[in-house]
């Protein structure tokens, strides 16, 4: 979508400190980041909010927790662990309509989470 930054972010045109991509999945550094590591995994196609996937999308979603284990770990904080949260809409918190994970690091987490 032409609006979208994080579209923008996939085809180049707003830099980000990208620490993770393939063809269907990318992962950068969050710009204002809430922890010690702070990531956004995103699809590399447009799907606004969790409502809005389908059947189609089922491989490119997936390819994100397999996206999160990988920069976990080349990030050197799989074994200690780390939380992945997605916001659906503005009354969770959705900023920007192009589904997206948090991923949260660095400290220990308790539950529940507010």
């Amino acid at each position: 979508m032409a609006d979208c930054i994080f579209c923008k972010i996939v085809a180049g045109e707003i830099p980000a400190q990208v620490v993770y991509r393939d063809e269907q999945a990318m992962a950068f550094k969050d710009i204002r980041p809430l922890m010690t590591h702070h990531y956004l995994l995103i699809p590399t196609r447009h799907i606004a909010t969790v409502n809005d996937a389908d059947d189609a999308n089922q491989a490119e979603l997936g390819r994100l927790f397999v996206a999160a284990g990988k920069v976990a770990r080349e990030q050197g904080f799989a074994d200690q662990g780390y939380r992945l949260v997605c916001n659906t809409n503005r009354d969770a918190g959705q900023e920007v309509f192009h589904i997206h994970l948090h991923m949260f690091a660095g400290k220990g987490m308790g539950w529940p989470p507010f």
